[in-house]
């Protein structure tokens, strides 16, 4: 199946190793999708709504999915999905979590808060980027986005 979407990726990460491994992995895959990097919630919410440094449209463009983690400074990841599912605007990006976190109250609640799927990130590169494949086989080929 070769009909993968071109979106845009936002990821919302603190850790500039975990960006890296990130955008390799997927790059790894060949996904032809354009990343944008922020590295904590109150840089993803400025994104979104396009705030500050991310006024113009062509800096910020909507993204199609929202990979998340959960454990960043200022807003974390959790209080970041809360505020996203609860606006009308924002809250139909698709947004996937994945962290380093396994806890299952993390689990349960970023569920609760409306994410629509929870991946714990695996420690080594090659488990990595067989995530990712199997992230961009699913959302982008498989999946319907909203526009």
């Amino acid at each position: 199946m070769n009909n993968k979407k071109s979106i845009i990726i936002l990821v919302a990460d603190d850790d500039p190793d975990d960006r890296l491994m990130t955008k390799e992995a997927l790059e790894e895959n060949f996904l032809v999708n354009e990343l944008k990097f922020v590295e904590d919630g109150v840089e993803l919410l400025s994104y979104l709504r396009r705030e500050g440094k991310y006024q113009n449209p062509a800096d910020s463009p909507r993204p199609g999915i929202i990979l998340l983690d959960l454990n960043m400074p200022k807003i974390d990841g959790r209080e970041a999905l809360k505020i996203i599912k609860s606006d009308p605007s924002l809250k139909s990006i698709p947004i996937v979590v994945l962290t380093t976190s396994k806890a299952d109250q993390d689990i349960l609640n970023s569920y609760d808060l409306g994410v629509n799927c929870f991946i714990s990130k695996p420690v080594s590169f090659y488990e990595f980027v067989e995530v990712t494949r199997k992230l961009g086989s699913y959302w982008f080929e498989i999946v319907q986005l909203p526009k």
